[in-house]
């Protein structure tokens, strides 16, 4: 159960080090004011000097805010603060002669999950608690620190598509499947407090954060404070696009910061995009997303913070930026950012956010210094770099066909695909008996399309233009080939709604696109059998996915050929059928109420029929062992086995890319590992930590791996500038003595080899806080030896 109420009085709230050891005034007490016109009360950054943190990217603000309100001298320090602070010199000037640290914490207002990755996360939680009674101590002490919302979304399959009965069929076989993981999901949600489950079938992740989770500014105990949070989904980002700062983490990043510890990051360089002009009516916002994805890969933005801004920007909607937030991943930015304005504003009640939480968010952020207006053009926010991209420029386009930065534009698509699958040879073939006799080659034919993914689904322009599409496509006799595999997973019930309320389902079902579930399906391989000929994909809007079914292939000009042939004998081109951005518009701004928003989320919380069924179920026994799983496909038996670190850690070293420069070379270019992984996986002995790996010297690390590896307990050490196992003459064979009498955050340790060598790594745990996680055992050993020494819950 989660209580995470956005109002609250500050009836003389007094500023504390509430996480500290030992309470005493918080340092940045002098910055704490009442908010403008309500009753609660801000960390007021612009105290820290007005000039300077204006310069700051909006991004970083958000990351000293939270430094400032949650400063306690131990998990954050005046000097990360001021770290944050001097972002422009540190990173930017690099005025820093190496010694200067460059990691920061960052305490996100709350975490969210899908079931997929959050399973294991809420099987740690239980776990402690009966650790918990081993201690002699309280389990219920045992909770997350801060709001958790767990969304259900990755379970559902497409089993059945083109009838009225494929939703219905689809959800009971969701629930068929996975009644022990629905039933332990809802033990959880009635155990731990601070924690939402939100049942199967109510949609997406992404998609319900944006319309019904985010809340921009957040209240809790009379302090308003920045919405943020941290997701273990890549997609995540998705909410950068509503002015909230939010990324993907790996599954210990994110345990860790439910039960309240900061999360270690390094401070990022900012990438400025600047967007000017406007697209042109023949595109969509996919068609914007997938350009900017190509040349943001192309530019390299790994492990950059990315930060739209410039006049463009205020004519993109909510759900626009954040269809182009959601791609984060695919050009490697940690996050995509539009900071908050009159637009977010605008679909915050549009979406049922009331009137009163709405000025209560513009009034924090004018204060804070964090709304963007577009006519202040005086104010000079210093980026790392700066890009232009002209929307005017852009053409509709499509990705594929096996990455999404792969753009491929329209007018080439025929040209491009022909030349993009050479492998897959253009002659005649023996069609399979699903497939008519209309086709002459099977390569390039349409034999699965999806509309899907909270990437589209939650935009309503792109979901409305494919339905205005679908019904010019039916009025003029067009239909689709009965062997392609259609299906409309929506990524919340809102969507629903609204095409029902437009008269746009009808349509879209007489061309096979009948809904057939609300969660992430084949956008994320749940897209039930394929044929075995399927060996390529292309990614483009809800609109082309629909023209592409009518043409039945994508080896198509969209120009010169034509769609089909309609009742009059006349060809159907795709201009005939495009809708115009007004015919769009106008039915959105008609259909899109608030209304629909509140009636959908109104009893997210109990679910549907069918999964209050499946949730009865109060109190959950973990078997060891399952016999159910035996019956499932392998991605279900890996589900199910989610937790069960004797199962799951078997595959800890069957990755195929790994090298171990220790081996002998074979005939084949890559080996598994080096003798003793070997022995682990002959032995079946999974993963480092069970394996009794208690170091890592390495090159460099990973920023997640460097963290996980902190997290689980292991040292990681890193070899001296210039050293290398290589230089060092290292074999693997070797045993390693390492004095710790000496260690301390970014220490030098000597390590003696058994045939007497001896040389120096530096120690890669980064912060005290770090350091008191290896000295016991991880970040878990810690949280729990913590939370028994308290006297109360």
């Amino acid at each position: 159960m989660r209580d995470d109420s956005s109002s609250g009085k500050a009836s003389n709230v007094t500023p504390s080090c509430s996480q500290s050891r030992n309470s005493h005034p918080h340092p940045y007490a002098h910055l704490f004011e009442r908010l403008n016109g309500f009753d609660e009360s801000i960390y007021n950054i612009q105290k820290l000097g007005k000039d300077k943190v204006c310069r700051l990217p909006h991004c970083i603000r958000v990351l000293l805010e939270s430094a400032v309100r949650n400063c306690d001298g131990f998990l954050v320090t005046q000097d990360d603060v001021e770290r944050i602070l001097d972002w422009d010199a540190l990173v930017n000037h690099k005025r820093t002669d190496g010694s200067v640290m460059l990691d920061v914490p960052f305490i996100p207002a709350r975490v969210i999950l899908q079931d997929f990755t959050g399973v294991p996360c809420v099987v740690d939680l239980a776990a402690m608690r009966d650790a918990m009674v081993e201690l002699g101590s309280d389990p219920l002490k045992i909770n997350p620190r801060v709001p958790v919302d767990l969304i259900i979304d990755h379970s559902v399959q497409v089993d059945r598509v083109r009838s009225k009965d494929a939703v219905t069929y689809n959800e009971e076989m969701e629930m068929h499947r996975n009644s022990e993981r629905f039933s332990f999901l809802k033990w959880a949600a009635k155990t731990f407090s601070q924690m939402l489950i939100v049942p199967p079938g109510s949609g997406i992740v992404h998609q319900v954060n944006l319309e019904y989770l985010a809340k921009v500014v957040v209240t809790r105990n009379g302090v308003c404070f920045p919405d943020s949070l941290v997701g273990t989904d890549s997609h995540t980002t998705m909410i950068d696009g509503l002015g909230i700062v939010g990324w993907g983490v790996g599954g210990i990043e994110a345990e860790a910061t439910m039960l309240g510890q900061p999360i270690s990051m390094t401070l990022p360089p900012v990438l400025g995009v600047r967007l000017v002009g406007r697209l042109s009516p023949a595109c969509t916002t996919t068609d914007l997303v997938l350009h900017v994805a190509r040349i943001l890969r192309m530019r390299g933005v790994v492990d950059h913070f990315v930060e739209f801004f410039g006049e463009a920007c205020a004519s993109l909607s909510a759900p626009d930026r954040a269809t182009l937030a959601n791609m984060s991943p695919e050009f490697g930015a940690t996050i995509a950012y539009f900071p908050p304005d009159e637009m977010t504003l605008k679909y915050l009640l549009n979406t049922g956010r009331s009137t009163g939480e709405v000025e209560k968010i513009k009034a924090y952020l004018l204060q804070q210094g964090m709304f963007r207006t577009y006519e202040n053009t005086g104010q000079k926010v210093s980026y790392t770099d700066v890009l232009e991209v002209d929307l005017s420029k852009i053409e509709p386009c499509i990705a594929g066909p096996k990455r999404p930065q792969d753009e491929v534009l329209l007018r080439n698509l025929k040209r491009e695909f022909i030349v993009r699958s050479g492998s897959l040879r253009l002659e005649l073939v023996r069609k399979p008996s699903y497939m008519d006799g209309s086709r002459k080659y099977l390569q390039g034919s349409v034999v699965i399309a999806a509309i899907t993914s909270c990437t589209n689904t939650s935009n309503p322009s792109v979901m409305v233009g494919a339905g205005l599409l679908a019904r010019k496509a039916v009025d003029l006799g067009l239909s689709v080939a009965p062997y392609i595999k259609t299906s409309l997973s929506p990524g919340s019930h809102v969507v629903q709604r609204y095409l029902e309320s437009a008269d746009l389902l009808p349509a879209l079902e007489e061309l096979g696109f009948y809904l057939t579930g609300f969660g992430c399906m084949t956008c994320i391989g749940n897209s039930g059998d394929l044929p075995e000929e399927v060996t390529a994909a292309i990614q483009s809007s809800p609109d082309l996915v629909v023209s592409a079914v009518l043409s039945g292939r994508v080896d198509i000009d969209f120009e010169t050929e034509p769609l089909g042939i309609c009742k009059n004998g006349k060809e159907v081109f795709l201009r005939d059928i495009w809708p115009s951005p007004s015919a769009v518009n106008e039915v959105v701004e008609k259909v899109l109420l608030p209304s629909l928003f509140k009636e959908a989320y109104q009893n997210i919380q109990q679910g549907n029929e069918r999964s209050a069924t499946a949730l009865q179920q109060t109190i959950f026994h973990l078997l060891e062992e399952s016999r159910r799983i035996h019956l499932l496909v392998v991605i279900f038996l890996l589900r199910a086995l989610q937790g069960a670190s004797s199962k799951s850690g078997r595959n800890g070293f069957e990755n195929r890319s790994l090298e171990s420069p220790f081996c002998v070379q074979q005939a084949c270019a890559v080996t598994v590992g080096c003798d003793l992984l070997q022995l682990y996986r002959e032995t079946r002995t999974p993963l480092i930590v069970i394996a009794g790996v208690k170091a890592v010297i390495a090159e460099s690390y990973e920023r997640i791996h460097r963290s996980n590896l902190v997290g689980m307990g292991v040292l990681p050490l890193q070899f001296l500038e210039g050293e290398s196992a290589s230089s060092l003459g290292i074999t693997g064979m070797e045993e390693f003595s390492i004095d710790l009498t000496i260690l301390g955050v970014n220490s030098v340790l000597p390590v003696q080899l058994d045939d007497g060598r001896q040389f120096s790594v530096k120690c890669r745990l980064q912060t005290k806080v770090e350091l008191e996680y290896f000295r016991n055992g991880g970040i878990l050993q810690y949280v729990l030896r913590n939370a028994a020494s308290e006297s109360t819950v």
